[in-house]
């Protein structure tokens, strides 16, 4: 186990890299013109810079390689999470063309950087009978199946929940946070250090994104956010997972798996695409009955600890 001072330090500099850099990306974003221009389904009016997940990305990255000491799966979660930074960049591109990028490519890249984790030995080997203390092993397909399936689905959930300012970035620190407590009690050192870099470089990037944002983490970094925090929690929460603590990460996750499960009813119940935008999400619901983006998210933060009080004490009553 790591000293406090070495968590203290890891989220510190994770935190200062993506608040020093960010600045410098949106002049360049404003620059060249990578801004997210509004329309009827977004709440800002005016173009806003798109490039914040390269911060993010770059802070993860570098903190994480300093500190982490998490050997294949440091380099699993950092070449996947290049294709998603990409695969989202490219989206974002299209972005500022006014476009539609079509999902059939980022869906793609989703499952071949979540096969990078695989091929990195992050995977879901398994689960313990409580009861009876033997431990389950999932066939190989199997493992990679489920994987590919939490890995792609966790990394989308964030993705929808960038609706507003600050609240993709404030829900991953508090999933984060959740994961970092988690991995402590699982006695997972590698995976508490890096969900400490992730939540540093969550809360950086905060700071320029909350109401009124300066700066949109764009497709790529919160499909980004959502990836890592996707492996983390194979690696941290997943393993040797019993029946009861498997609940555990998908409490750690809640309020991002709510809120997609909420969307993707209303969308087969309307007979429309899942990968299609609207202004049907839950934080939208909520700033339609009158509250402020600021009201929304804060209340959002709020479900978003409970969720994370509850994870823990569910890990806690199932060890």
């Amino acid at each position: 186990m790591h000293p406090a001072w070495y968590y203290m330090i890891s989220f510190s500099v994770a935190f200062l890299i993506v608040f020093l850099m960010v600045p410098s990306i949106r002049k360049i974003a404003l620059r060249i013109g990578f801004v997210d221009k509004p329309n009827q389904r977004k709440t800002h009016t005016e173009p806003v810079p798109l490039l914040g997940g390269i911060g993010i990305y770059i802070s993860f990255v570098i903190t994480a390689g300093l500190f982490g000491k998490a050997g294949k799966t440091f380099w699993g979660i950092a070449l996947g999470g290049l294709l998603i930074l990409a695969i989202g960049a490219l989206d974002d591109f299209y972005k500022t063309k006014s476009r539609d990028f079509k999902p059939w490519p980022r869906f793609l890249t989703q499952i071949l950087a979540a096969l990078i984790l695989v091929g990195c030995n992050i995977t879901i080997n398994g689960i313990n009978d409580p009861f009876s203390g033997h431990y389950y092993t999932f066939p190989l397909w199997l493992s990679i199946l489920t994987t590919v399936i939490w890995t792609v689905g966790i990394t989308n959930m964030i993705n929808f929940l960038d609706g507003i300012d600050g609240l993709a970035a404030g829900i991953s620190a508090i999933s984060a946070m959740s994961l970092f407590f988690i991995a402590l009690l699982k006695e997972q050192y590698p995976m508490a250090v890096l969900s400490l870099v992730l939540m540093g470089s969550a809360l950086g990037f905060l700071r320029h994104n909350f109401y009124p944002a300066r700066i949109f983490m764009g497709d790529a970094g919160a499909t980004f956010l959502g990836f890592v925090l996707a492996a983390i929690a194979v690696e941290g929460a997943f393993k040797s997972a019993t029946l009861i603590s498997v609940i555990v990460p998908v409490l750690a996750l809640g309020v991002p798996i709510a809120d997609t499960v909420w969307v993707i009813t209303k969308r087969f119940r309307e007979n429309r695409p899942i990968y299609l935008g609207d202004r049907g999400h839950t934080f939208h619901i909520l700033m339609r009955f009158g509250l402020t983006q600021i009201q929304t998210v804060a209340i959002f933060y709020v479900v978003g600890l409970f969720f994370s009080i509850a994870s823990i004490a569910v890990l806690l009553v199932a060890k």
